[in-house]
């Protein structure tokens, strides 16, 4: 169970590093809103005559939840994308990659504020150093920049974007019992009609263009990986291993994604890009070893008071 869910888990994040190659290589070629609305469209009417049947199944329980699945929706899927592509025309795909590694930790967070999940001070020590590496990427190397609010605009949307992300993996927990087809369809259904309003305003600022060739490439590819096979795989993983765990393959994006920045984008690689790497990735491993003593402590102690 725990291979399969690496499996998922492990393509998801090399759709998604490349889905930040996909969405730098459509500025000037499709428009971000026009690229979100046809994105989640196209999703919605591939999975529909795939998912039909398991859809009129599970009919009473989307309209009972109608509300917080339409949320999921719109949170996980439309803001996320929004932001994304919204920021790509802004700053670079390597960046927008590291930032995503800020989630992990951001779901961990998540859990401590809400559901009160135990702490240990290095799984503290870890989060902080992570929060440290976002923020000198988003501060371009320079992190006195912030005291002066002098962040580039597409890096501070991405980082609205992670947060909302790593909120839509830890309500993940509360979906109703539905086929993952079903999710599918809803999640992207909801997804076109909430970012309608995101296009509307894109095209009253006279900032909408259709797609060309490389547009149409793109949107193949954002549909058929970051959109459709990712979001199957990355709720499986949640099923299988849990949100906090399965947040954690997160870490690969940043790895994916840079190296498809520089190979396919030829995006330069600064030092301090290195150094954000090395702070996110080491805030992960100390909280993840931290957290994996404290649970085989608790399990000798239950072990040995039994």
């Amino acid at each position: 169970m725990h291979r399969q869910a690496y499996l998922f888990l492990l393509l998801t994040t090399l759709f998604w590093g490349g889905n930040a190659v996909a969405g730098k290589l459509a500025v000037g070629h499709i428009s971000p809103m026009t690229l979100t609305v046809v994105r989640w469209l196209l999703m919605c009417l591939i999975m529909l005559p795939i998912g039909w049947p398991r859809l009129k199944a599970d009919w009473r329980t989307v309209r009972e939840n109608w509300l917080f699945l339409s949320a999921l929706g719109f949170f996980g899927f439309t803001v996320f994308t929004v932001a994304l592509y919204l920021a790509l025309t802004y700053t670079t795909a390597i960046n927008t990659s590291i930032e995503q590694a800020g989630m992990p930790m951001l779901i961990f967070l998540l859990n401590f504020l809400f559901f009160r999940h135990k702490a240990t001070w290095l799984q503290l020590v870890g989060l902080v150093m992570s929060i440290v590496g976002v923020i000198l990427v988003a501060a371009h190397g320079e992190p006195t920049r912030l005291l002066a609010l002098d962040v580039n605009i597409g890096d501070a949307i991405m980082l609205i974007g992670c947060i909302v992300y790593a909120g839509y993996t830890v309500a993940l927990r509360f979906r109703p019992a539905i086929h993952w087809q079903t999710l599918m369809i809803v999640l992207s259904g909801s997804a076109f009609i909430s970012a309608l309003p995101f296009l509307a305003v894109e095209i009253a600022a006279g900032a909408s263009y259709l797609p060309d060739t490389q547009g149409w490439l793109v949107l193949a590819y954002v549909v058929m990986f970051p959109s459709l096979l990712s979001q199957i795989f990355y709720v499986r993983g949640v099923e299988l291993i849990g949100a906090n765990r399965a947040g954690l393959f997160i870490n690969l994006v940043p790895i994916f994604g840079t190296l498809l920045s520089i190979i396919l984008l030829g995006e330069a690689f600064k030092a301090y890009h290195a150094v954000a790497l090395a702070l996110v990735f080491g805030g992960i491993w100390l909280a993840e070893a931290s957290g994996r003593r404290a649970s085989e402590a608790r399990k000798t102690t239950g072990s040995r008071a039994s």
